[in-house]
């Protein structure tokens, strides 16, 4: 069995969670149509600190299991740039004003804070995959929707600079095109992988603009089938490492918006729902063939877990996490407890012939009130010692210069970029303001 520090080419990986931090906008607007649970909540009271709170609780509880554990920072919110784009002019303080008495839906869409899901930031390829022998992070364009579109900028922005070496880590852009190209990030795709088989790739879309599919009737697919393709080319992924199931419209309508609502992989384990691909049935067997009889999967059909429950339940919508001694571990929403059929099914995959051996569940219930569990809230990236080290030699690059002289001591400007470089250090190695400097003066 892979572990999260093994790979078929025996370079040590471990995967770690990005998880995205609640921002202080966090708000039940209703943005989201196809999502019942924002929908049910729209307008709604919110608690960002216990949003915040809560995600910071599911981040240590997970590092404390031995998982990699890191954090993506909230957005800006309210969207000043793109309201001053759309016209409306004067300080933040006027803008806002103006805003909330003429398009009071325009400030709910400019107020979200739903760039907390980081499954949606990026769709990643780790070095042990890819032709180039890089990590590829492609940024989510979330044309879909409005409020979405605009976490692309900040996205970008954010993954560049922890991925900035050039070298090791490749970070696309989002794919052009507009709706033609809908992306949803990685909460579309899975990645399997056993010992000694090449890593598959699952790459799910609801939709095709250029061909004539049978979608979904009540709510919109999101992901299409061109932009799955897209990601696949641009990580530069073997073409049999590829698969492109469509997302079951019956699932889709019955508030599966995205794959991971009724999906989850882990190493070589697939837990899933029967209504969460078309064509499930090839779709496990070429699985069977691809990665041998490591390959382990879980199903729940609908007479044992109706739609309905798998939604409100959210169980597909947790995290699979490999543990040290090679077991899984399902942390999953404290809802999957609460309601008896997704508990009975997450007790009966315990009990199976499967790597699960243990299931958690944790309170966020301020991100589930919007569709969102917990492996909404992180982006699952595998990195190498050496590429986790780089984060390090990229701020050395950045920040030393290449060649001191004795005058240079007395260079003002020498002891701002020290006091600039170990500003961003105590970030990095997440060690607070230990500095002097960093104090703020009594």
């Amino acid at each position: 069995m892979v572990t999260p520090w093994e790979t078929l080419t025996g370079m040590a990986q471990r995967e770690w969670n990005f998880d995205g931090l609640v921002g202080p906008t966090h708000n039940y607007a209703g943005l989201s149509p196809g999502n019942l649970a924002s929908a049910a909540n729209d307008g709604n009271p919110s608690n960002p600190r216990d949003a915040a709170l809560q995600g910071l609780d599911k981040m240590r509880f997970v590092a404390g299991l031995g998982a990699g554990q890191a954090v993506l920072p909230p957005h800006p919110r309210p969207a000043l740039r793109a309201l001053r784009e759309l016209g409306y002019v004067g300080t933040d303080e006027q803008v806002l004003a103006r805003v909330a008495t003429e398009d009071e839906h325009l400030l709910r869409l400019c107020s979200s804070a739903a760039a907390m899901w980081a499954a949606n930031a990026a769709t990643c390829a780790p070095s042990s995959d890819t032709a180039d022998g890089r990590m590829h992070l492609t940024v989510a364009n979330l044309q879909a929707m409005f409020h979405r579109v605009l976490e692309a900028d900040t996205t970008t922005a954010v993954l560049r600079s922890i991925f900035s070496d050039a070298r090791r880590f490749a970070v696309h852009a989002p794919l052009p095109g507009g709706g033609h190209f809908a992306d949803e990030g990685a909460a579309n795709h899975i990645r399997l992988a056993v010992e000694g088989r090449p890593a598959m790739h699952l790459f799910a879309w609801g939709r095709s603009t250029w061909h004539a599919v049978k979608g979904p009737e009540r709510f919109p697919a999101r992901q299409t089938l061109e932009a799955s393709h897209a990601l696949a080319r641009l990580h530069q992924l073997h073409p049999d490492a590829c698969l492109f199931p469509q997302q079951a419209p019956a699932g889709i309508d019955g508030g599966a918006f995205h794959t991971d609502v009724l999906a989850v992989g882990n190493d070589g384990f697939l837990m899933l729902h029967q209504e969460a691909f078309v064509g499930l049935e090839p779709l496990l067997e070429t699985l069977r063939q691809r990665l041998g009889d490591a390959f382990r999967w879980a199903m729940a059909t609908p007479r044992e877990l109706p739609i309905s429950e798998a939604v409100f339940g959210y169980p597909f919508n947790s995290q699979v996490l490999t543990l040290q001694d090679g077991t899984m571990c399902i942390v999953a929403p404290i809802e999957s407890r609460q309601r008896p059929r997704p508990r009975a099914f997450l007790e009966r995959v315990v009990a199976e012939d499967n790597p699960v051996t243990q299931v958690h569940y944790l309170d966020v219930r301020q991100s589930m009130n919007n569709g969102g569990g917990p492996a909404c809230l992180r982006q699952r990236i595998r990195l190498t010692e050496e590429e986790r080290a780089a984060e390090l030699e990229s701020w050395i690059r950045k920040h030393y210069r290449d060649r001191l002289v004795m005058k240079d001591l007395a260079d003002p400007l020498l002891a701002r970029e020290s006091m600039t470089a170990l500003d961003e250090l105590t970030g990095i190695l997440k060690l607070g303001s230990v500095y002097d400097f960093q104090q703020t003066a009594g």
